[in-house]
This record gives structure tokens, C-alpha cells and sequence, in this order.
């Protein structure tokens, strides 16, 4: 490809509202251009990245026995009310309406309209399993996008779905989908761990996230010291031996604390350490009302409660809500005298809290020398809390260690959540109807675009791992007015372009400016003809490393080979 044919608009400076490197690489190379808030073009370079991700992730999806289709990304809502995501996905699923005022949704993901497909055709558990798969754009309103094309409200993604009439044959599938969600990763060349994780709006139980380890990752791993554990921070059970003291409790008495409301006012007003205080929240989980209880050192998980209660949504009551319902503000919430109607659940922690100090339910006063198994009506004690650095690993190996990472890919094994919702059947070998037992297998392809960019940079651009990068070769004539040089690039140009893809800098401009914007770019090989090109010697650059060679032509077919490690 002719430089001066393409559209590449690189930039010197680094944009003003570019936070990450990606993002500011993206955008000063030539990748990617913003439209809109979260909404992005890519151009040309980028489309040719993305298409040889996508070569991968078709490989490694047929490989693993997945046929591919195409969806529409307007989906009809009445398919999104039979599942009962239609009011429950949140304000994240982009509506609108036709000219009839029929309600649609730009697909956000695609379990409803896959599952309504295959309803209507399969039929008899003969035609199971089957595994299904697409590439295409998703639409989320992001509240904040940021970060580029790591959170935008438009988005490529590979969504793959499977059914199967029973969970052993899930079982086997989930398998093939985490090899081949592996292989995908290792041949993007990205540096990344599979973690346990939470299914999320998707439903579901058992899920890996893919996660590529980077410091401006929004999510955090906690993974073992000493062992291969890794889970997303918010489904790392916590595995410790909470010991209770041996002191003797004082009576229970209110005391006035009228300007002391959260952890750490109150544990400096009463000179206390904070695991000795009592968090008290109150939360929403579906329908119902839970005052969840965690020791003041701690973090209450939310993730942990919705899985408790086997609830599909779980939030914070409101300040107002909470005020209703306990007649107090948050901050003097406690778990004493708690009204009816209101469950009670404790992390396991707080059943070993002697001499403790909690909220009163009253405004302006908590309650000292709390003894939690004296005086607090718990209806279950279970793990609630977020895992700590320096716990214990769950696995008993090591301690925990924290680390930040970018989500690329997700898999899930759904069950039976939309299938029964959507009377998804089949018949089994005895004619009954049963309902199809589903898995769910999502990959961000834009988003592992930009999580390589992430790992592979230096401080003059990208650095392309070989197998993903746009072209292989970067043919530079220094001088467009040297006939020489230009004979040469040209005859570079055109013999190794039978085995290579080539971009070609035939264009009019300093030598100085081809070499920035050819570091900037990121391929893996430069080749450029110089001074020596009357002599047929080429100079090499490795972009990786940055090794300059001085090469013959008769020479430079073997010499790209062995670098390139063809």
C-alpha cells in the first residue's frame, strides 16, 4: 500500500483530552478518530488490526466447533420483555422507536435475539449441540466513556453462543471456549490471566473473565502469591478464621454521638480501631429490604449479597429510603431494634465482635459494649465482605496481592436463564419438552486492539507485535527526490511484497518526519533506502528493539525472514 494513498493523519502533539497512552497512540498515529462522546471512526490502519484480530478469534472459534452469522443490531423490545431485561438492563441499553412507535433497543448484546432464533428452529435434542457466533458493533450509553476505545458507547465485539440439552455437553463447550479464548490472547501476544468472576445483567453462574494486566484497568484482580489463583476482586471469597476475644463485654449502652457518622469519625471519637465498629447498610435486593452488617475495617460486597439472595438486582437503599424505613440517616444505622420486614444478614467477620460500637437507629446516637451474639438478631452470617490484600488465597496457597487489569473477554455459562424466560425447548430422547441449557462467550475486539496498545508502546509510539500489526514492513525512499533511492525502495517494494504486506512512504517530506511518523506507527520492520542505496544496501530498524542493520538486497529476503521468523 502507497502511503500517499491511504489516509493516515498522524499528529504531533499529544491531544489535551487523551488520558491513556492507547488512547493518546491511537489518536496520534492515525488509528482513530472521535465523532462524538464515546463514539469513534477507525481508519484505516485500525481497520487492518482489527481484521487481523478478528483472523484469530475466527480461527480459534471454528476451531472449537462454532459456526458463524450475523445478527441485526435492532432488536425488537418485545424479546427483551420475555426475558425481563427490557426494565432490568438499566439506562445503559440505547431505545428508540420507529415511525409506529414500536419500541426497539440497539443491541447491547445479543441473548434474546439468538435464543429466539433457535427456539424457532431446533426442535429435537438432534440438532444438539450447537454453537453460534458473530462479530459485530454493540451499543451501550456509557455514562462516562473515557479511555478512548477501552469504554465507548460504540463498540466491535465477538458474542458466540451455545446450547445444548445438558450440562455436561455445556460443561465440554465452556472448556473448548476458555482454550480457545486462551489461544486467542496468546496470539494477540497480550499478557493476561483468566480470573472467576461475576455474571453480572447477563445472568448466569459459573464465568472467567479474560483480564490483560495494565495499571489504567478498571477492574482489579486479586490472584495468589504463590499459585495460579486469580478472581476478579468482587468473587474472591474471603477464607479466614475470625477468633473471638476473650474480654469481657461491657453492658450495652446508648451513647450521643451527634455529629460522628461514618467509620472513621466514629471509631476516633470513641478511641477504637475501626474493626471494632459495626458498618450497618441498608440495601434493595429485588423486592425486599436488607440490612447487610460488615466490621468497620472491611468493605461490604455487593456481588456477594445479590448472590446470597439469588437476587437479580441489588443497590444501596437511598438516603430517603433508608430514612423511611429505619427513621434515621445512614450514618446512625444500626442492628439493633431493626423493624420488621427487614432481614438481617452479617458478614462472617462480625459474629466475633466483643465491646463493639454500631448505629443506634436514631439520630445523633450509636450503642457501645456490643457483644454481636449477644445482642444482634443476625439472620444468616456468610462471606460478604470484599478480600483484602494479604488475606489468605482461597486456594491456601499464599496471600493475596492485588493487580489492575482491562476486561477483553467474558464467558458464561447462562443455564437455563433465558431459555425457560423465552420457552426455549427441545425434545429429548423420550419426546419430552425440555428447556435448552445455554452458554454465553463474549470477546471486546476493539478493546483488545487498544489493551495490545497498552503493553506495546515506547515513548516514540506503538510497538506492533508482528502477527497483529497493520503491515509487516515499513518501506521508506529518505529522499523522494533521489532516483536512486526511490529504484530501490520500489524494488523493495515489489519483491518482498509477494510474501509480505507492505506500507510504502512515497511521500514528499523530510527524512525526519517519515522516521517519526514510521516509530510512531509502530510496525515491526522499517527498510529504508539511503545514502548506500546506489551500492543496493538497504538499512533494517527492528522496532522492537531498535537494531539497525546494514543489508544487501541479495541478503534482505533471508534477513526479513529470520526476523520476522518466517
Amino acid at each position: 500500500m502507497k502511503q500517499s494513498l491511504t489516509f493516515i493523519p498522524t499528529l504531533r502533539e499529544v491531544p489535551a483530552d487523551a488520558d491513556i497512552k492507547s488512547h493518546q497512540l491511537l489518536l496520534r498515529a492515525g488509528y482513530i478518530r472521535q465523532n462524538t462522546s464515546g463514539i469513534y471512526s477507525y481508519l484505516p490502519l485500525a481497520q487492518k488490526v482489527l481484521q487481523n484480530i478478528q483472523e484469530i478469534v475466527r480461527d480459534e472459534m471454528n476451531k472449537a466447533g462454532a459456526s458463524e452469522l450475523l445478527m441485526p443490531a435492532m432488536q425488537q423490545s418485545e424479546l427483551w420483555q420475555e426475558s425481563g431485561r427490557w426494565y432490568s438492563y438499566g439506562p445503559e441499553l440505547m431505545r428508540l422507536k420507529d415511525r409506529h412507535g414500536r419500541e426497539f433497543a440497539l443491541g447491547a448484546t445479543h441473548e434474546e435475539v439468538i435464543t429466539s432464533l433457535v427456539r424457532d428452529e431446533v426442535k429435537s435434542y438432534k440438532r444438539l449441540p450447537l454453537a453460534l457466533y458473530q462479530i459485530q458493533s454493540k451499543f451501550r450509553d456509557e455514562k462516562r466513556p473515557r479511555f478512548g476505545i477501552l469504554r465507548g458507547r460504540e463498540f466491535i465485539m465477538k458474542d458466540a453462543y451455545s446450547f445444548h440439552s445438558s450440562y455436561e455437553s455445556l460443561d465440554v463447550m465452556y472448556d473448548k471456549m476458555y482454550t480457545a479464548y486462551s489461544n486467542i490472547f496468546e496470539r494477540c501476544g497480550l499478557n493476561f490471566r483468566a480470573v472467576i468472576a461475576d455474571s453480572g445483567a447477563m445472568g448466569g453462574k459459573d464465568t472467567h473473565e479474560f483480564m490483560v494486566l495494565s495499571e489504567v484497568g478498571e477492574d482489579t484482580i486479586a490472584y495468589s502469591d504463590q499459585s495460579g489463583y486469580a478472581a476478579n476482586v468482587e468473587m474472591a471469597p474471603v477464607a479466614a478464621d475470625y477468633i473471638r476475644s476473650h474480654e469481657d463485654c461491657g453492658d450495652l449502652e446508648k451513647r450521643e454521638t451527634p455529629s460522628q457518622k461514618t467509620i472513621e469519625e466514629v471509631a476516633a471519637f470513641f478511641e477504637v480501631e475501626k474493626e471494632k465498629c459495626i458498618k450497618s447498610l441498608l440495601f434493595k435486593a429485588d423486592d425486599r429490604l436488607v440490612l447487610v452488617l460488615a466490621r468497620g475495617d472491611h468493605e461490604i460486597n455487593d456481588i456477594k449479597v445479590k448472590n446470597l439472595f439469588d437476587a437479580r438486582n441489588v443497590e444501596l437503599a437511598s438516603p430517603e429510603e433508608t430514612k423511611e424505613a429505619l427513621n434515621c440517616p445512614i450514618g446512625f444505622v444500626g442492628p439493633i431494634g431493626v423493624p420488621e420486614g427487614i432481614e438481617v444478614v452479617a458478614d462472617a467477620a462480625v459474629k466475633s465482635i466483643v465491646n463493639g460500637i454500631c448505629g443506634a437507629n436514631e439520630e445523633g446516637f450509636h450503642y457501645v459494649s456490643v457483644d454481636a451474639e449477644r445482642d444482634l438478631q443476625v439472620g444468616q452470617y456468610a462471606d460478604l465482605r470484599f478480600i483484602q490484600e494479604g488475606d489468605a488465597s482461597p486456594d491456601g496457597k499464599g496471600t493475596i496481592k492485588f493487580a489492575r487489569g482491562i476486561e477483553v473477554g467474558h464467558i458464561f455459562k447462562l443455564g437455563t436463564r433465558y431459555s425457560v424466560d423465552m420457552g426455549a425447548s427441545y425434545l429429548d430422547e423420550n419426546g419430552r419438552s425440555q428447556p435448552m441449557i445455554m452458554g454465553c462467550y463474549g470477546i471486546g475486539v476493539s478493546r483488545t486492539l487498544a489493551a495490545i496498545v497498552e503493553q506495546y508502546n515506547d515513548e516514540n509510539g506503538i510497538v506492533w507485535p508482528e502477527q497483529i500489526a497493520p503491515f509487516q514492513l515499513h518501506v521508506v525512499p529518505a529522499n523522494m527526490k533521489s532516483d536512486a533511492q526511490v529504484a530501490l525502495a520500489e524494488r523493495v517494494y515489489t519483491e518482498l511484497g509477494k510474501n509480505y504486506s507492505i506500507l510504502f512512504d512515497d511521500r514528499a517530506e523530510r527524512a525526519g518526519v517519515k522516521f517519526a511518523d514510521s516509530d510512531l506507527i509502530g510496525l515491526p520492520i522499517r527498510i529504508t533506502a539511503g545514502k548506500l542505496a546506489e551500492e543496493n544496501i538497504v538499512e533494517l530498524k527492528v522496532r522492537k528493539t531498535g537494531e539497525k542493520l546494514d543489508v544487501p538486497m541479495d541478503e534482505l529476503a533471508e534477513t526479513i525472514s529470520r526476523l520476522l521468523g518466517k
